[in-house]
């Protein structure tokens, strides 16, 4: 005697059912459970600046976030007129670490300089606060 499962039909049409939502939710970080992880997506990205002549940008994000992004020792990242922040996109849209940044420094001539970002974390409004105004990000 053959027994047919209504189950496994179900089952079926549930998972049919649940792969555009998997799809959508594919391109977001994931997070463990007492994780710290903080990330932003790259469209909320709205300006930058390197203070001095050191290895560090600020990034802003959004309205009121500042990212601090740490460069490899040397980099010495200057922000003058005739220089772009360039970020080149890969992969994902949320960027939750240093290997998410894919940078370079160009001038109007079309010369680059790669940086290595080493490090990334969200400044606290204590932090951004003690920031020089002249230093903080656009």
């Amino acid at each position: 005697m053959v027994l047919r499962s209504k189950v496994l039909p179900a089952a079926l049409a549930a998972a049919a059912l649940a792969a555009p939502l998997a799809a959508r939710s594919a391109d977001l970080p994931t997070r463990e459970p007492g994780s710290h992880v903080s990330c932003f997506l790259r469209r909320d990205w709205a300006g930058w600046s390197a203070p001095g002549d050191g290895d560090v940008l600020y990034l802003r994000v959004g309205n009121r976030e500042v990212w601090r992004v740490g460069l490899t020792p040397g980099t010495h990242v200057h922000k003058d007129p005739g220089y772009f922040l360039v970020a080149r996109a890969r992969g994902s849209s949320w960027v939750c670490g240093p290997l998410d940044l894919d940078l370079s420094l160009s001038d109007s001539h079309g010369f680059r300089q790669g940086l290595i970002a080493t490090s990334l974390r969200k400044l606290t409004p204590a932090e951004t606060a003690v920031i020089p105004k002249k230093d903080l990000p656009g």
